[in-house]
């Protein structure tokens, strides 16, 4: 299985950047063998400084757990190449950590290396050709999802506990689907993506995958700050998206798990009307709107850089450069509508439950056009949540020809712990 880590501690400059990450963050020193392990995937190993220093490594809430960080976060000494060679060899190495990065690692996680990540995060198939092509240990025969690809990976094949990824247009989301793996995208804002490449930063959120859900909670509640976070009803009604499982290839999986705990809480169906995204045009207005942001943000690196970038990335960035003003204003004026009208429908329920995905990961040997038909419907469920700036579970619930599947909730801005305790509950039932 290819390794999803970037990072290789023959490089005496990156093994020692690792050792001043342990020794600030954990107070604790790494010897050589145990640095190997950092990017190996084998267990690490630690030695103490001090009983002092254990007995406090040991309290921290996430001592123990191995965390993977997408090549997105900047963390001091070690270089950010965003997916791209050319992008690692132009920008300086970072004199300066992430902020979630640091509280993960002054929470106990253990660091264990830097994640391959689809240029500059803009794709959601986790194909990068730069470097050896990821292997999704969930489905083999399928894509891993990206652009948190890397994270996602190394959670899955057992390399670490944590993924710490970024979800603009479903990065979060799609990886953790397509690996039957916890995902949770965060309320815009609610977490500050600094130190870190942007990509449209109206819609960059910080988001992390796990094996389970507990881990999962114990991120949200280093990570999140608990008070601006607003609570979910104990009987909370569900407005069930209907239409959107009957389009889906796992419809049967979804309908039989949701039947199960209709009567025992408060389901609402919605119909078709109610969530027209087609009518929404949810994936038009993502893609305007992103594309934009994008080429404000990478396009002057880009033409005067003229990086090595895949061939149909590279097309995308090309259609950014030709968004107009005019687009822009459409495409805001119709995100004004998505949201005024998310507002009207969550009046009327809690928790939105939708499906995640359209169904497993597209298989490895997919040509060009059902890899891009797949984006697109893709980005027509994850642009609900982007384009208002909501928060996202994904329950990894089912299994569809061998691949992972499952469904989504979607609450109010500041659900997301709330989220995260109501999925406890549905699935502990």
């Amino acid at each position: 299985m290819s390794s999803p880590f970037l990072l290789k501690p023959c490089d005496a400059k990156v093994t020692q950047a690792i050792k001043n990450l342990n020794a600030t963050f954990n107070g604790i020193n790494t010897g050589e063998d145990e640095t190997s392990s950092l990017n190996t995937g084998a267990s690490q190993g630690v030695t103490e400084g001090s009983t002092e220093a254990r007995n406090r490594n040991v309290a921290k809430p996430l001592s123990g757990l191995g965390l993977a960080v997408k090549d997105l976060f900047d963390i001091e000494g070690l270089p950010t190449a965003a997916g791209n060679p050319d992008w690692l060899a132009t920008h300086p190495v970072p004199k300066s950590t992430n902020s979630c990065v640091a509280s993960m690692l002054k929470a106990g996680a253990a660091f264990k290396g830097k994640t391959i990540t689809d240029e500059l995060a803009y794709s959601l198939h986790g194909q990068n050709k730069h470097y050896e092509t990821l292997v999704n240990p969930a489905a083999p025969a399928h894509i891993p999802g990206g652009s948190s690809s890397g994270s996602a990976v190394a959670v899955s094949a057992h390399l670490a506990d944590i993924g710490l990824g970024t979800d603009t247009g479903g990065s979060i989301r799609v990886p953790s689907s397509y690996q039957g793996l916890w995902g949770l995208r965060t309320t815009h804002g609610a977490i500050p993506c600094d130190n870190m490449v942007a990509l449209a930063p109206s819609f960059d959120t910080v988001g992390w995958m796990t094996r389970d859900l507990d881990t999962l909670s114990k991120v949200a509640n280093v990570c999140l700050d608990s008070a601006a976070q607003s609570d979910i009803p104990n009987k909370p009604r569900l407005g069930i998206a209907t239409h959107l499982f009957e389009q889906i290839a796992h419809k049967s999986l979804c309908q039989t798990w949701l039947n199960a705990f209709e009567d025992s809480n408060n389901c609402i169906a919605l119909s078709e009307t109610r969530l027209d995204l087609n009518t929404l045009q949810t994936a038009a207005t993502f893609r305007t709107l992103q594309g934009n942001e994008i080429w404000q943000q990478h396009g002057e690196w880009i033409e005067n850089t003229q990086p090595n970038i895949a061939n149909d990335i590279m097309l995308r960035l090309d259609w950014c450069k030709t968004i107009t003003t005019q687009d822009v204003e459409e495409a805001k004026a119709q995100r004004t509508v998505v949201i005024n009208h998310l507002n009207v429908l969550f009046e009327e329920i809690d928790v939105l439950v939708i499906p995640t995905t359209p169904g497993v990961a597209p298989r490895c040997d997919a040509d060009e056009t059902t890899l891009a038909n797949d984006r697109n419907a893709l980005l027509a469920l994850t642009a609900i949540a982007g384009l208002a700036g909501l928060p996202q579970l994904h329950l990894p619930l089912f299994t569809l020809h061998n691949a992972p599947c499952g469904l989504s909730l979607v609450g109010k801005k500041g659900n997301d712990l709330a989220l995260l305790a109501l999925a406890k509950t549905l699935t502990t039932r």
